[in-house]
């Protein structure tokens, strides 16, 4: 009872003082100005009365203190809304409905003016008549679960739907997909379950219709012959530190981590292990991972670097295995999956699956409504993993579902947190069932234990707050501890305590990994402290070792995770004269072209959208470059370079109306090499009355305190001044974002955080301007001198 108390006195005072932290920051964050309007969207049922049809339906609604709207549809697509300049007026999207089927949910996302964080409109039902899009149901009725087949028997598949059935298959373990049978209940497949007898087996099943679309079941794991016990789940400990900790105990009590010798591999353990130091890597990063062996070296020699910055060994990588440019991996891409867990096996790396909620958005999937989706991505890991030999099956699975960000998660108190906290218990009863000992975690905020939204949650018969409720669901958490100093009241030391608390309370060793993030999150909460990426490497690593020290010999701390790979390969020692950027091995050989077509889609008279396929380079592709000119001749210069992406996607925005524009692609590697570039694409923006308006000159300087900048806002054709509200961030050192109101003269001015060093760099970003009758044509600012370097 004394623990209990204790805990529950420092969870109260945490949450006095993030109550404080949250309202001054919000202050101090925003500079009043009369543009700024109460954030809200509308949207409206559809003029049709009745079920709608296929193909382009116009979807209008309202806003006021909102930018950047998105239409949500049936958790699966966005597409992007036309709106006027300005923080209020009436927007529009045409929505494509041609892959749906009767019953559609629609919500509109926004960006709140003031606070960047998600605005959203309530939800809608629309009903949709297009039978030729219609999905079938299929299941697969026996065996079930319950079962323990032996010997030759039918495997019962049901499979319905709006057209024709014109083919079912199921699938055993992972392999061939084979025809069923059809016979009067259904579908028969006659499965021999001797070869297979004394193991869980995975059965799918799925159904193609005349039309081409195509049904699955949710897997069935059954057990073959004689009943098999479920592997042990014995606390198992092993793992490779960093030379510099080779002293560090792994757990607490008797249990000792098995630190091998530099250069040896750990045995790799499926139960409980440390799993430091862990790397999220998402999609954009993964994939080349998987397809292109090269970009391996480069993760490799940087996850192993101790010597640049004085880091740890990165020894687990959270692995995005999510869809991406069309291609499923753990469907479309198992042999090289197989290779790339294979190769990290053998260097000692733990790797482990990161999912999100199987949504568009991820966090949909938190929802009950779409918990099938969220199902379905944790059984084709599963899956995978039955289908694959030991060596090649992931060790874990990271799930970074975000509920909070939904838009009922605080309103709706508890729903929206039951709803989580029962999808992570279905995921856990999937894993339960498949016999899979793989350790299952979520990435969860650090406020999961103070929060009003998520204190006193009433679920399977007891109160606790949310981040209990998940402890004891999960076998352990990743919290995102997203501070960019260990200590103090706020530091990521102290909001990590509860946690490890619980978890020694409850007996989980090994089971709180501490998130700290490294990416230069733009526009989006607080810069100024959420991340790393102000202080750069050097600070960062001496925070890290803070929190080790005062974690030290703590069985519940299973170490430290970074978010995410190419911001941290990307962060600098320090910014300005001084900065050590962390170097790939050398390498002489430039990538290819972008593959595929390179496509241009014109949204409105302002925006193009760039598409392009992934180059292969003999290491890893660092960025793409866009170019973009008015004739096929153009030269590939800094001066048409558009901007620079890490996906297969760039939204170039800001062009001018009625205006015929040609893109080309390259791609750059870790080592600055640059590709040929791709065959040029044209594509013409529309008409708008509104006039373009541009920063026509912006300053940057430092008092030795802070940055100060100055920016003036013009009339593109004219170079009149324009009384414009401006938002926008300070970057590098700084990150403080403001907004304001420039003067009749044109010109804004603000001044960044405290930032005191002796060498250093300061930038400044405009990211929103707005002023009646124009628009920001960004693609003609002038960007020269919006950054300013001192010292060194």
């Amino acid at each position: 009872m004394i623990g209990i108390r204790i805990r529950k006195k420092h969870a109260i005072r945490k949450l006095a003082i993030c109550l404080v932290l949250i309202v001054v920051l919000a202050l101090s964050c925003i500079t009043p100005s009369s543009g700024l309007a109460a954030a809200q969207i509308t949207i409206d049922p559809p003029s049709t009365a009745g079920p709608l049809g296929p193909g382009m339906t116009r979807l209008t609604g309202t806003y006021s203190g909102v930018y950047d709207i998105e239409i949500v549809v049936n958790g699966d697509s966005l597409t992007s809304v036309h709106m006027p300049e300005g923080n209020a007026g009436n927007w529009y999207a045409d929505v494509d409905l041609s892959m749906y089927d009767g019953p559609v949910e629609v919500i509109a996302r926004g960006k709140d003016v003031a606070t960047r964080y998600a605005a959203w409109s309530p939800f809608m039902q629309i009903e949709v008549d297009n039978p030729q899009a219609n999905i079938p149901q299929v299941r697969v009725i026996s065996p079930t679960e319950q079962d323990s087949p032996e010997g030759q028997i039918p495997v019962e598949v049901d499979a319905s739907g709006k057209n024709g059935i014109a083919r079912v298959q199921v699938r055993i373990n992972g392999g061939a997909w084979e025809d069923a049978s059809p016979s009067a209940s259904g579908y028969l497949y006659k499965w021999n379950t001797e070869p297979v007898s004394g193991r869980i087996n995975s059965l799918e099943a799925r159904a193609d219709d005349v039309n081409g679309n195509i049904g699955y079941s949710q897997t069935v794991y059954v057990k073959a012959g004689v009943p098999v016990e479920m592997e042990s789940h014995e606390a198992v400990v092993t793992e490779t530190d960093s030379p510099d900790r080779k002293e560090r105990a792994a757990g607490g009590g008797d249990e000792k981590g098995t630190i091998a010798e530099e250069g040896t591999a750990p045995t790799v353990s499926r139960d409980v292990y440390g799993q430091d130091r862990a790397l999220w890597i998402w999609e954009n990063e993964s994939y080349p991972l998987i397809m292109n062996s090269g970009a391996r070296t480069v993760l490799d020699a940087m996850s192993s670097d101790t010597a640049t910055f004085g880091q740890d060994q990165i020894r687990t990588f959270y692995l995005a295995v999510g869809n991406y440019n069309g291609v499923r991996m753990l469907e479309d891409k198992r042999a090289e999956v197989r290779d790339f867990i294979g190769w990290a096996h053998d260097r000692g790396y733990q790797v482990q699956a990161l999912i999100a909620g199987g949504t568009t958005p991820p966090y949909f999937g938190a929802y009950t409504r779409y918990q099938k989706q969220a199902v379905a991505e944790l059984e084709r890991i599963l899956n995978y993993n039955i289908s694959s030999s030991e060596h090649e099956r992931f060790d874990g699975v990271n799930i970074d579902t975000e509920p909070y960000s939904l838009p009922d998660f605080k309103s709706e108190k508890p729903s929206v947190q039951i709803q989580y906290l029962n999808m992570l218990n279905a995921l856990m009863d999937r894993k339960a069932a498949s016999g899979l000992s793989l350790q299952v975690g979520a990435a969860i905020p650090r406020w999961f234990d103070t929060s009003v939204d998520a204190t006193d949650i009433v679920w399977n018969g007891s109160v606790k707050p949310l981040s209990e409720h998940v402890q004891d669901t999960l076998d352990y958490i990743s919290i995102m501890d997203y501070r960019d100093q260990a200590e103090g009241s706020v530091g990521i030391i102290d909001q990590a305590r509860g946690e490890m608390e619980y978890a020694n309370t409850i007996g989980k060793p090994y089971s709180v990994v501490i998130g700290v993030e490294t990416k230069d999150i733009a526009d989006g909460g607080d810069p100024e402290t959420i991340t790393f990426n102000e202080e750069g490497r050097l600070h960062m690593e001496a925070e890290l070792d803070k929190v080790y020290a005062a974690f030290e010999g703590d069985s519940a701390f299973g170490g430290i995770a970074i978010h995410h790979y190419d911001s941290l390969r990307n962060l600098p020692s320090i910014w300005g004269p001084d900065a050590v950027f962390w170097q790939a091995p050398a390498d002489i050989e430039p990538p290819t072209a972008v593959s595929g077509a390179l496509k241009a889609s014109v949204f409105d008279y302002q925006q193009i959208d760039i598409t392009y396929g992934p180059a292969v380079d003999n290491a890893a592709i660092q960025q793409y470059r866009i170019y973009r000119g008015t004739s096929m001749s153009f030269p590939l210069d800094e001066e048409h370079l558009a901007g620079v992406s890490n996906k297969l996607s760039f939204r170039d925005k800001g062009l001018l109306p009625d205006t015929k524009y040609v893109y080309k692609v390259t791609a750059v590697d870790t080592s600055g090499n640059e590709g040929p570039p791709s065959n040029p694409v044209k594509a013409k923006t529309g008409h708008t009355t509104l006039k373009p308006m541009v920063v026509s000159n912006i300053q940057m300087s430092y008092d030795g305190t802070k940055g100060i900048v100055t920016i003036r806002v013009t009339d593109l054709k004219t170079g009149e001044a324009v009384t414009a509200e401006v938002g926008g961030r300070f970057t590098y050192m700084a990150g403080k974002y403001v907004n304001g109101t420039t003067t009749a003269a044109g010109f804004f001015t603000a001044n960044s955080e405290s930032v005191s060093a002796p060498s250093g760099e300061i930038g400044f970003g405009p990211r929103r301007i707005t002023a009646p009758g124009y628009y920001w044509a960004q693609a003609y600012d002038k960007k020269v001198g919006s950054s300013i370097r001192w010292g060194g």
